[in-house]
């Protein structure tokens, strides 16, 4: 945070100094272009305009220089940043490839729960499949007794009308 703050400032600076520059190579044009005007009330017009344009040429330098500073600033500052930015992506970088071997154990140990999970759900519905055929087959042998059962008494209930049918015929 400070290190932002530093920046701000820095580039806040950098700004103005840029703003007084090019506001001054202004300020020197405008007075260039009065001076060169005012030179023709005078008896050496060229050697007054000379004069004029050296000292112009002589501001636009330093107006231009200290534009560069503040350009120059400005460049230093954003190098600053991005170095920054790099540095941050780097350390990420290097956090996330440290906790790759225990990401990777985390989800190997979850695949594998969840293999025991399915596995052991897959062998309670076989169980429960199982007792369901278990219980199938008892209630068809029961069903089977059952049938037999009754088809013996039907039997021997129609063996003993024929007995009774023989002995009322005699």
């Amino acid at each position: 945070m400070e290190q932002r703050a530093d920046w701000d400032s820095r580039l806040a600076a950098a700004k103005t100094k840029q703003k007084e520059g090019v506001a001054a190579q202004k300020e020197a044009e405008a007075r260039f272009a009065e001076e060169k005007k005012a030179c023709f009330q005078k008896f050496r017009v060229n050697d007054c305009q000379n004069e004029a344009k050296q000292r112009y040429v002589t501001a636009m330098r330093e107006h231009r220089r200290t534009e560069n500073e503040g350009l120059a600033a400005e460049r230093q500052v954003k190098a600053e940043e991005q170095a920054d930015r790099a540095a941050c992506r780097e350390a990420e970088s290097q956090r996330q490839a440290a906790s790759l071997p225990g990401r990777a154990a985390a989800t190997e140990a979850d695949r594998e729960a969840a293999a025991r999970q399915r596995s052991g759900k897959l062998a309670s519905k076989e169980a429960q499949a199982r007792a369901g055929k278990q219980r199938r087959d008892a209630d068809a042998a029961r069903l089977r007794e059952k049938r037999l059962k009754h088809e013996r008494k039907v039997a021997e209930k129609m063996e003993k009308a024929r007995r009774h049918e023989a002995e009322a015929a005699r």
